[in-house]
């Protein structure tokens, strides 16, 4: 089995210059815990998920008051909080190789790129989980 057989097709993505309430908004609106990260051209630059925003993301979704902050999250930039080297894997990688970077980055999903590194896709543990019940 391959990654383009699991994943979600599609996914939302950010750009890397969107600001962290934007981010936030997006997460919220969506459902959803983790949104790649893509430059203006479209190529993954990194990951962005609930737990990276921690404490930030509670303390809007309860309504606490932004002003009060040193940087209020409309000024905080999406690129501050991911990290340089992105983890991907690719539409043909084997799911067993999705597994691995899942356990051992201990990352909760996973961006699939195509040959330009492209985000085509998203795999979660739970689409691993869900393809495996299926098998």
């Amino acid at each position: 089995m391959i990654a383009a057989e699991i994943m979600t097709k599609d996914p939302t993505t950010i750009p890397v210059t969107a600001s962290v309430a934007d981010a936030v908004e997006l997460l919220e609106s969506l459902g959803v815990r983790h949104l790649p990260v893509v430059d203006d051209r479209g190529v993954l630059v990194g990951m962005l998920s609930d737990r990276d925003l921690g404490p930030l993301l509670r303390t809007l979704v309860e309504g606490a008051e932004v002003e009060r902050m040193a940087v209020p999250p409309a000024q905080q930039s999406v690129r501050d909080l991911i990290s340089a080297d992105p983890l991907a894997v690719d539409v043909d990688s084997d799911v067993s190789e999705t597994i691995d970077v899942l356990v051992g980055e201990r990352v909760g999903a996973v961006p699939v790129v195509d040959d330009a590194d492209h985000v085509v896709g998203i795999i979660s543990y739970v689409d691993v989980l869900n393809a495996m019940r299926r098998d």
